[in-house]
């Protein structure tokens, strides 16, 4: 069964008793994985589960088992979870969220299916949900449904006016990939005038016998079933990944045995097309306008002797009235998802410190922009399909990617969390120790809450990150404090 129909036979769902049990189950299953995306996924269910127990009409605390365990183990028995409403709470809603986005991280058929359950679940409770919409555009996609995705993700845009997610970038990638796909087979089957012979039945026979025509030494007899094979496929709108699988295959084999590089360039070009334009959208330019990409010491030497306040995202700061004290600093620094009202965050960002993770900002002109992430491939995939050409003069380069562990040399025994992006920010720049005047305005570390544009708000303060810890590194080099500034320099 393929994934596709393993999707459909599940679909139709959407009570929440039976989507917590499966959370609850699913939960079971991951004891003990050594996969780190699976083992991010059991840290969100077991959050779930708490978020659960405090909505459940049980017995009597002292009469019952308490905690995550005791919820599996009722769940697992089939106990009725009833939740206090008649609408998914907020908090519940939110942990189901983050539960099905790590599921959907890890990419493999049961999460998959956990994350369809989900989605299942959230629209049937919430019609209107932004994010349940584009939870279910991601899941389509990653199930190869395109074209279902994108009504998914047009759904998700109705319901906002903001899109700092890039799903206008997405809509028109998939688009566009399956453009240049379609003209793809097109031109294969002017080539091969004999696959529309083949283009019948079932895509896996016709595929085998092209297979052994090739292994017989017969191309002539093998290309004809292959193209036909992968007309069929797109006539039945079989899964994209399915797709690409057998379209690269089929051109591994034609390039070792077809010499006509007059006849092969064209299709070549058109396959890497559409595969990019599904990575990354349309790319007006790709060279990213000519963005300069710059190493720790010219990073250095920009910002040498002059005053830098770094901003964070705190409520704090949104009510301020700090705005024309920020813009007076030769260098603002601001993070990730930052909002801008000038009466009180100031209008001017210089530097834009921002996890590889999310797009928030990306199209806003600055100076300098700095991706932090703890995985090169990661971070490389980020810049290659987030960067948005000419919106940044600079961009740190390898060398500024992880500032904590890769220039500070802080491994987990001594900093056992995953640093933030602002404390990467804040450690590059007292190690570098060249600026006159170094200020941090409103890091109150979350006290008065989040400040940030929109579509960010709903995003958790997660609790990998060790406030604590780089609260007392912060407050230990500082020299003066005060309710809104903390000067290190």
């Amino acid at each position: 069964m393929t994934r596709v129909q393993n999707r459909r036979s599940r679909t139709g769902g959407g009570e929440l008793d039976d989507c917590l049990r499966a959370c609850a189950v699913h939960s079971g299953k991951l004891v003990g994985s050594l996969d780190r995306r699976r083992g991010e996924l059991a840290e969100q269910l077991r959050k779930l589960l708490v978020v659960w127990g405090t909505y459940r009409i049980d017995a009597p605390a002292a009469a019952a088992p308490s905690g995550a365990t005791a919820l599996l183990k009722r769940a697992v028995k089939g106990a009725a979870a009833p939740v206090a409403g008649s609408v998914i709470p907020n908090e519940l809603l939110d942990a189901l969220l983050a539960v099905a986005n790590k599921a959907l991280q890890c990419g493999y058929d049961d999460e998959l299916n956990l994350a369809l359950v989900i989605s299942d679940t959230v629209l049937a409770q919430r019609k209107n949900s932004r994010a349940g919409w584009r939870l279910r555009a991601r899941l389509l996609e990653a199930l190869g449904e395109e074209t279902e995705a994108v009504e998914a993700y047009e759904k998700y845009l109705s319901l906002t006016d903001d899109d700092g997610f890039g799903v206008r970038a997405r809509i028109a990638g998939l688009r566009g990939g399956a453009d240049k796909e379609r003209e793809l087979l097109d031109l294969l089957a002017r080539q091969c005038p004999a696959a529309r012979e083949h283009a019948r039945g079932e895509a896996t026979d016709v595929w085998a016998e092209g297979l052994a025509a090739h292994a017989a030494g017969d191309w002539a007899a093998a290309e004809p079933r292959l193209v036909g094979a992968l007309l069929i496929l797109a006539e039945e709108q079989a899964p994209v990944a399915d797709r690409q699988q057998l379209l690269s295959q089929y051109l591994e084999l034609r390039t070792a045995v077809d010499q006509d590089l007059t006849a092969l360039t064209p299709v070549l070009g058109l396959y890497a097309e559409q595969r990019r334009s599904r990575m990354r959208g349309p790319v007006a330019d790709p060279t990213i306008g000519g963005v300069r990409w710059i190493t720790l010491g010219e990073f250095r030497n920009q910002i040498a002797g002059k005053s830098i306040c770094l901003i964070a995202n705190s409520g704090r700061v949104g009510a301020s009235s700090m705005g024309a004290e920020i813009d007076a600093y030769d260098l603002v620094v601001r993070f990730n998802s930052y909002k801008i009202d000038p009466k009180h965050t100031g209008s001017r960002t210089d530097i834009h410190a921002t996890i590889h993770k999310h797009g928030f900002n990306w199209e806003k002109q600055v100076t300098t922009r700095l991706v932090f992430g703890g995985i090169s491939g990661d971070w490389k995939w980020s810049l290659r399909n987030r960067l948005v050409p000419g919106a940044q003069t600079y961009l740190g380069d390898e060398s500024l990617r992880w500032p904590v562990r890769n220039i500070g040399r802080l491994g987990t025994d001594a900093w056992s969390g995953i640093p933030t992006t602002g404390f990467n920010m804040l450690f590059l720049l007292d190690f570098l120790d060249v600026s006159p005047k170094l200020d941090l305005i409103g890091f109150d570390f979350y006290e008065s809450g989040a400040y940030r544009v929109p579509e960010a708000m709903k995003l958790a303060i997660t609790s990998v990150h060790e406030y604590t810890s780089e609260k007392e590194w912060v407050m230990q080099r500082a020299q003066s404090v005060t309710d809104m500034r903390i000067s290190l320099r």
